[in-house]
């Protein structure tokens, strides 16, 4: 089953309410986080192989990725909807798609989950890019543009908790769900992926999930502070 942008702040207008208190996270509670569907060492699994090309194993491993954060996605998708995730939000940040030519598009979380996984599977399935055959090398950009496919799987994952961990519940899918933010993450800091800052936001879990696999959170002493001081606005990215 396993295999199965800049940040702004937007204040409120006063309407002599005090705001909301921050929403406890489900995914958070002791009796979930130690879900796991196996216990293997992670951090072992993501070092690059002795005589391995670097830009294979990325490449594999991305791949692999893309096909398992995609399929866990499609677990909770019907319960993602334009009504229920009118933006791709995670926590206090929300997230918008940049096209081609860099504008910038508002949109719903399942819209945007739709942009990155086209943009992915097109990217992946491209023998210029992601080349399978002997002998045919990878581009000059193949890096850069592995950590972006990277930020966007991060961002799907990130809102699947934040969002759907209810429905992944019920779904009796935590397990897997844990197991795979464990890998990817491990993955993601082993080769320096995706910028720290990007993925401060899930600190917390990431604290939880993985000081048992061999893997120290960056910057996470920093993640309690920052969501206690920015729970009363959102972020922009």
């Amino acid at each position: 089953l396993y295999f199965l942008i800049s940040c702004r702040k937007s204040k409120g207008k006063p309407n002599g309410k005090k705001p909301a208190p921050e929403e406890k996270k489900l995914y958070l509670e002791p009796e979930y986080t130690k879900s796991r569907i196996t216990d293997f060492e992670f951090k072992e699994l993501v070092m690059l192989p002795r005589e391995i090309d670097l830009n294979e194993w990325l490449a594999s491993n991305t791949t692999t990725f893309f096909h398992h954060i995609n399929l866990q996605y499609s677990t909770i998708s019907e319960f993602c909807t334009g009504e229920s995730c009118q933006t791709m939000a995670v926590c206090n940040t929300q997230y918008y798609w940049y096209d081609e030519r860099g504008k910038k598009i508002k949109c719903t979380a399942p819209q945007y989950v739709d942009f990155v996984m086209s943009s992915v599977q097109k990217l992946v399935t491209d023998e210029d890019v992601f080349p399978t055959k002997y002998g045919k090398e990878f581009p000059n950009s193949f890096e850069s543009l592995v950590k972006k496919i990277c930020k966007y799987l991060f961002h799907v994952l990130a809102h699947i908790y934040s969002s759907h961990f209810k429905e992944t519940l019920a779904l009796e899918l935590h397990g897997h769900l844990n197991t795979l933010y464990t890998h990817f993450i491990l993955f993601i800091r082993e080769f320096n992926l995706v910028d720290p800052k990007e993925t401060t936001i899930m600190d917390d879990l990431t604290e939880v999930l993985c000081s048992s696999s061999g893997s120290s959170s960056n910057g996470s002493g920093n993640g309690s502070s920052n969501s206690a001081g920015a729970q009363n606005h959102v972020k922009e990215r």
